[in-house]
């Protein structure tokens, strides 16, 4: 882990998430062993789950994604900013969004429905044809084409289809993730897309439903590609006490600080807001410089979460506030400008974020995904450059050097 509490003082964050990018091109690697043959689908949307879109998604493509996910179009165009000149897919969009940018700058989109899909079809008019993955509701009643449109859906895409205006490049819908038994029951319901689908005359480039949780479990939920996002950051996605070690898997972010100040605390002295927490025997305690607004959870105060400060897993106490929080340092000769390691790697010995989130009643995408702007985002490793590997029925691409 890249100590970023070395160097000059005055020149160093004070506050860092840094980010291992060489972890996450060895995860998307593990990943898409474990998924073979089908592809990868790198999800870096919310700024690579907090971790630096443009960084990232050219480390997932080192690793050997074979496309680029998205939310929404501003995160594909700055995708596009960067650097990043491969195959892109954005799927919710804004009911006034311009397709005719998006399609001219050969980003794939994601269709949930026949208005949407004709409205992508009147912005071919002026410009080349769309590349389209159609979206099917299989029951996690979101977005989605319900079923009972489907065929009617895919008559038109069939029909856009041979007038040249677009191109199916996919077909894709998204696990509950509630019980085998409920994603049994989706994976039924794709079937039967596709069926109608095929019907209809349509040779999707790729089919798409798992994420990470059903990538990793259910062989069947392949298909073609699979969207990876909390594996790719080293996380679990599993709620199970499956750890990421568990999946070879490295956390990509460490949360690093240092220590504002330390002060000697008496038996019986209250710490924080409300004075929640009481010193049992005399202690020191260390002031560590992010709260909730860097996207520490208030929550977790009280919930057993833990740093790693002077070589020691150390507890929170106190209400966590919106700037600070207090360590319990005992007798420990820990000073001002310690490092602090909020969370990371475990083999480090870190606390991880899966941690992080137990303690606060959460999930680690929560976690990672919340880490606020007066953060530094610090990256560390990652390629060279650009590289893109082959991707049949993507097209030729460009490598773009940094």
């Amino acid at each position: 882990m890249t100590d970023v509490s070395s160097g000059t003082p005055g020149r160093r964050p004070l506050r860092a998430a840094v980010i291992d990018l060489d972890a996450v091109a060895r995860n998307v690697e593990t990943l898409a062993a474990r998924v073979a043959p089908a592809k990868i689908v790198a999800v870096v949307k919310a700024n690579a789950y907090g971790h630096g879109a443009v960084p990232v998604a050219r480390a997932a493509l080192a690793g050997g994604a074979a496309l680029l996910g998205v939310a929404d179009l501003d995160e594909a165009y700055e995708l596009r900013a960067g650097g990043i000149h491969g195959p892109v897919v954005a799927w919710l969009h804004d009911p006034f969004a311009d397709f005719r940018r998006a399609i001219g700058l050969r980003i794939e989109l994601g269709v949930s429905s026949l208005a949407q899909l004709e409205r992508v079809a009147a912005a071919t008019l002026t410009s080349e044809a769309a590349r389209v993955h159609l979206k099917i509701d299989t029951g996690l009643n979101r977005n989605g084409v319900p079923e009972t449109e489907w065929a009617a859906v895919v008559a038109r895409a069939a029909e856009l289809e041979r007038l040249e205006q677009i191109t199916v490049a996919g077909v894709f819908s998204h696990l509950a993730n509630t019980s085998r038994e409920a994603d049994a029951s989706q994976l039924a319901a794709f079937e039967r897309a596709l069926a109608v689908a095929s019907d209809a005359g349509l040779r999707p480039g790729i089919r798409h439903i798992a994420s990470s949780e059903a990538a990793l479990r259910d062989p069947h939920a392949r298909y073609d590609a699979v969207r990876v996002g909390i594996g790719m950051y080293g996380l679990t996605p599993f709620g199970d006490g499956t750890t990421s070690a568990d999946l070879g898997l490295t956390p990509a972010m460490t949360l690093v600080t240092r220590v504002a100040g330390t002060h000697r605390a008496q038996a019986g002295a209250g710490v924080s807001y409300g004075h929640l927490w009481r010193a049992e025997h005399p202690t020191t305690l260390a002031l560590v410089p992010l709260g909730y607004a860097d996207g520490i959870p208030r929550h977790a105060t009280g919930g057993g979460a833990e740093v790693l400060l002077g070589g020691k897993r150390r507890p929170i106490v106190g209400r966590i506030a919106m700037d600070q929080f207090v360590v319990d340092v005992g007798d420990d000769d820990i000073r001002e400008g310690d490092e602090v390691v909020v969370f990371g790697a475990p083999a480090t010995g870190a606390p991880t974020a899966d941690e992080l989130a137990e303690a606060s009643g959460t999930i680690g995408y929560e976690i990672v995904t919340r880490i606020g702007p007066r953060v530094a985002r610090v990256h560390v490793g990652g390629p060279k450059a650009t590289p893109w590997p082959d991707a049949e029925g993507y097209g030729d691409v460009d490598e773009e050097e940094e």
